[in-house]
């Protein structure tokens, strides 16, 4: 599976109940990757292993908030939830962090649920196509 057909996968995954609640107030259909980026990144890294990157949400000057996302190669990040932000919002240069071991401490429900969703995707993507 490409990264790009994976992408698919956790996009039509995301969901009120898989947003971070810190941004659930901010979440709707029409941004669906608003409070998604902590998860996403765990699952990606689930999935692909590389670095998981964080990075400062900052409004003018003021840190509002984090940023996950992944990197891959040492060079190649990718980022599904880039959208999520408002025009006003903007990420800092982020770094690499050590994922800790066991489940996430914080949003380890939203985590568990994306991850699971993205499993049933991908087993019933390789029932329909087992090629």
């Amino acid at each position: 599976m490409t990264l790009a057909q994976f992408e698919s996968l956790v996009r039509a995954s995301w969901g009120a109940d898989t947003c971070d609640p810190a941004d659930l107030a901010d979440w709707h259909p029409e941004n669906p990757s608003r409070g998604q980026c902590g998860v996403t990144a765990l699952v990606l890294h689930d999935f692909f292993g590389g670095d998981l990157m964080l990075g400062e949400v900052l409004v003018e000057s003021a840190k509002v908030g984090y940023h996950y996302w992944n990197r891959f190669g040492g060079r190649m990040e990718v980022d599904l939830t880039r959208e999520q932000f408002r025009p006003d919002e903007h990420v800092s240069a982020g770094h690499a962090v050590v994922r800790p071991d066991g489940p996430p401490r914080r949003c380890r429900e939203q985590y568990e649920t994306l991850r699971d969703r993205v499993l049933t995707k991908l087993t019933e993507a390789a029932l329909t196509d087992p090629a």
